[in-house]
Formats: structure tokens, sequence, C-alpha cells
């Protein structure tokens, strides 16, 4: 039998503990994934004691009162706090969700963060999604005017969208391309070089149901194809961890139904 193991220096070892010095009325523990690519030492798991009387309810409360109050050293993307930016996303308790969004009662044991999987680690937290934004890039997100339609309509005219073209774009408009959908599909880990994952093709469905857009066919034939589009198995883990509650699989299923009859 072949027998598989991970380089030495990717072993993830047990790091520090940070238990709290003061009385704590509501301890909970967070276990964080650390890494930094300066110090040439093993990821490592640091284990942090909160007392959550004194915190926020969400995982990213918890996070930046370790990063003020305990670890300036910590290191994690955020922004709005709000679910709208998509900036904290991260894997929490096996699950790739928003920080701002997962409440700390959510999870009845110790909280195990690390950052989304199957990508390259920046440092602790925050993974480099460069490749995820030049796929974003290729399917062109924003509305195309074809030459016909500018001799239709003066430069300066708002081209006007129906409410019943509008609601197509409902499911689709809300992701806010935090990546948790892309960094848990099977099909993406594998091919991640072409295939162009459920975030961005959730985005390739928002601009092709545009009515306001005129390059509805070439968008379409642009994502035709066996490695951008067609390694989607719909094995819908992306639908699972969406944590707006979105359908990147429906979309992708629609954009296949669409190149079918169309093009």
């Amino acid at each position: 039998m072949v027998e598989f193991s991970l380089p030495a220096n990717s072993k993830v070892t047990n790091g520090k503990f940070y238990s709290s010095k003061e009385i704590v009325k509501s301890p909970k523990k967070l276990i964080i994934y650390r890494w930094d690519p300066d110090d040439n030492k093993n990821p490592r798991l640091d284990t942090y004691e909160i007392d959550q009387t004194k915190c926020g309810p969400m995982v990213l409360d918890a996070l930046m009162k370790i990063k003020n109050e305990i670890d300036p050293t910590l290191t994690f993307r955020r922004s709005c706090r709000e679910g709208v930016c998509g900036s904290c996303a991260m894997n929490i308790d096996g699950v790739n969700t928003l920080a701002c969004l997962k409440s700390m009662s959510d999870v009845k044991k110790d909280i195990k963060i690390y950052p989304l999987p199957h990508m390259r680690v920046v440092k602790d937290l925050v993974p480099d999604l460069s490749k995820a934004y030049e796929q974003l890039a290729s399917i062109k997100p924003w509305l195309e005017r074809s030459k016909s339609d500018e001799k239709k309509f003066d430069q300066k005219e708002e081209k006007k969208q129906s409410p019943k073209d509008r609601e197509k774009l409902d499911g689709k408009w809300e992701c806010v391309l935090c990546f948790c959908c892309t960094t848990s599909c099977p099909s993406y880990w594998w091919n991640g070089d072409e295939y162009l994952g459920p975030a961005v093709l959730l985005q390739a469905a928002r601009w092709v149901e545009d009515s306001r857009d005129s390059e509805r066919k070439n968008r379409l034939a642009a994502i035709n194809d066996s490695l951008k589009l067609y390694r989607c198995h719909s094995i819908m883990n992306c639908t699972r961890s969406c944590p707006k509650g979105l359908n990147p699989a429906k979309e992708i299923a629609g954009l296949k139904k669409a190149i079918v009859t169309e093009l």
C-alpha cells in the first residue's frame, strides 16, 4: 500500500496557549491557525481564551478582541462587519463562512479557525486571492454595449430595466465575492488553474442575465469550455457553504442550459 505524508515543514504543530489574566465568567477558547512566511517555521495552532461577557457575539468580535488586547501579531482581513464586503471569509468550525456573521454561540466547543482551504496562505488567516480575481476579470464583470446599441441610444441616455428583468438578477447580485463557495469546491481544488469556480460563474450568470447588456451570446461562448465551466459536477458544496444563502450550483446549471439552447 502506498503511504503519503506531508513535507516536514508543512506539518501543523501545537502553538502557544494564551490564558485569560482575569477571572472569566463565560470562557471560550479559539484555536487559530498561525503561519508567518518571515520566520521560517512550521504552521501552528495557537489557543486563546476570552471572556464572552466582555466581547461581542460574533467570531470576528473575538478575533478583534484577541488582536487588540492579547496578540497584535494575529493577521486577518475584515472591513464592514455586516456581511457585505466578504473580507473576513475563513474556515470556522470546519465550514467556510464570514466571521462577522458567525455567532460564537453556534459552536458549542472550542472554535477552530483556519484560512480558506486550498489557497496559498499569505499570513495567518489571509489567503492569496490573486488567481480568483484574475478569473473574475476574465468574465468582464461590467455592462457592455454593442456598436448597434450605441447607435440606438445616446451615450448620455440611461438604459432602463423593467422590474421583471430586474428580478432575474435576484440571487446573483447579492454575492459579496468572499469565495467561500469556490474554496469549498473539490472541482476547483483540483482544476483551479482553468476551472472558474462557483463564485466567478455566479458572477458570469449575473452579467449574462442583465437585460441592459448587449453581449449575452458572446459571454456564453466565452465560458463554453470543458474546463472553465464543465468541471462543475454539481457536488453542491458551494451552495451549502454560501454565507449569503445563494445557490451558485443552480446558476451554473442555468448557464449550461443557456449554452445548449442558445448557441
